[in-house]
């Protein structure tokens, strides 16, 4: 193949529409499209399951829509490119940025290796509304507290550029010599749990539009009370389309104002702002994802209890909107957000064990997960991050479940063996008398289990042991 070509590297930006270094790419008129599954640099953030067999999926959409020439390679990304560049005549190379630490650091160093070769090397925003650097207060430091983050930062700086149209009259071009088949990479490997996770997501971006088209019609106009009650359709579930990048912030922002502003699309902007906050935190904070960003809670006590963080893995915790909430997780690779917050928060507090337990058995089980947004979620709700929820806001799953789920129709949907049992007990199984127990055919501690924690006295342990760290005492 001799034909001179650019290269565009898909990463997180599985799409072609609104794609800004794919777009310069095909300036070029002929572009070779190319995948590259890094787990040698990735090393303890290599994905999860969920999402492995999310992008197995995706990267197959992808490839249909390139007409069959996506080129897909496994390994480390400077090796291969500089293998493509020994083979083909290639004149630039293209990607958009990933904001990760790990890829900031890897991609640096591709970019310096090509330009002191005299190649061209270009990376583009296609991820983020903003980039980092460019949202800080008037001393030039970054944000620490999310609403002037939004409201003085992003508001106030100039608005995301509207969305590209996927470009035209490019000749996609394929390494018939050493691409790999997509099933070569072994992103499913050996568990079969996506055979549950594939009918409740359309994948590639025709399914990100798809979901987006769905969402305007029957979620908006109720997001902003709507997406606080798991088993109504009120919230996007875009969330997954936009981590692989098979939809933009950016045509989701001038979608969504476009179809009317007012207090429902606000606020739905106003989420993607928290992921912009997010990715802010994690640029200026590396060791986020490890490390707690307020250093008072590396003297807190948490709990060492294997059994507890199994039975909160599997949604056997006797507690019913908790189990619910880590069952969806295990079923659809998906949880609500307002059950993430009550999930987390019993994982925290009641049962005291540390954020981190959360944020990897999430990274491995969600078809969302996102170093920024896992991490800096995780550190809210414990109450150790950047404007995080106070340690003392314990989310009480019973009352939760009451107020959220009141006709128990999220719970009864994702614990069967509690289906039967009336309202009034169904998010405290363990008050209901004898005689209601029997008659909806529970047995507790047999069909269902027994609670692992008391509410009450594990949260006033909580707060027992948040108090002693807070007055130095540990």
């Amino acid at each position: 193949m001799k034909e001179s070509m650019a290269i565009h590297w898909f990463r997180q930006d599985l799409r072609l529409a609104d794609n800004p270094a794919l777009t310069k790419a095909a300036e070029y008129g002929n572009v070779l499209p190319i995948y590259i599954l890094d787990d040698e640099n990735a090393q303890e953030y290599a994905m999860g399951g969920a999402s492995r067999w999310w992008l197995n999926q995706s990267l197959s959409a992808l490839n249909a829509s390139l007409g069959g020439k996506l080129s897909i390679y496994k390994g480390n990304p400077l090796e291969v490119i500089a293998d493509i560049m020994d083979r083909f005549d290639v004149k630039a190379l293209y990607w958009n940025r990933c904001y990760e630490p790990w890829r900031i650091d890897r991609d640096a160093k591709i970019k310096d290796y090509f330009k002191i070769r005299d190649m061209e090397v270009q990376s583009c925003n296609g991820s983020l509304l903003w980039e980092p650097w460019d949202i800080k207060k008037n001393d030039h430091t970054p944000y620490k507290v999310f609403t002037p983050f939004y409201n003085k930062g992003c508001l106030q700086a100039e608005p995301p550029r509207k969305p590209l149209l996927a470009p035209q009259n490019v000749a996609y071009l394929r390494d018939e010599l050493k691409s790999m088949r997509i099933d070569q990479l072994n992103l499913l490997g050996r568990r079969d749990w996506y055979k549950k996770m594939s009918p409740h997501w359309p994948m590639g971006e025709k399914g990100a539009h798809d979901r987006l088209e769905q969402f305007l019609f029957e979620g908006l106009s109720h997001y902003k009370e709507g997406r606080n009650f798991p088993a109504k359709p009120y919230v996007s579930r875009l969330s997954p389309y936009l981590h692989f990048g098979e939809v933009s912030p950016n045509q989701l922002w001038q979608t969504v104002q476009s179809v009317g502003q007012d207090t429902q699309s606000d606020h739905f902007c106003k989420e993607l702002g928290w992921r912009e906050f997010s990715y802010s935190q994690l640029y200026y904070h590396p060791e986020l994802p490890r490390k707690n960003l307020q250093a008072k809670f590396d003297a807190f006590p948490w709990s060492q209890n294997e059994s507890a963080l199994v039975a909160w893995q599997r949604g056997q915790t006797g507690v019913p909107m908790v189990d619910a909430g880590m069952r969806e997780l295990w079923q659809t690779g998906y949880m609500h957000n307002r059950v993430r917050m009550i999930v987390g928060s019993f994982l925290v507090k009641n049962l005291r064990l540390h954020w981190t337990h959360g944020e990897r058995w999430f990274w491995d089980t969600l078809v969302d997960a996102d170093l920024a947004n896992n991490s800096a979620s995780w550190q809210w709700i414990a109450g150790c991050g950047a404007d995080a929820a106070p340690y003392f806001r314990i989310f009480n799953p019973v009352t939760q479940g009451q107020k959220f789920d009141p006709k128990g129709a999220y719970v009864r949907n994702f614990i069967p063996e509690l289906s039967k049992l009336e309202d009034k007990y169904l998010f405290s199984p363990w008050e209901a008398p004898e005689h209601v127990l029997e008659n909806s055919g529970v047995i507790l501690g047999v069909t269902y289990p027994n609670p692992i924690v008391d509410l009450k006295k594990s949260r006033a342990h909580a707060l027992k042991a948040f108090q002693s760290v807070k007055q130095g005492l540990i």
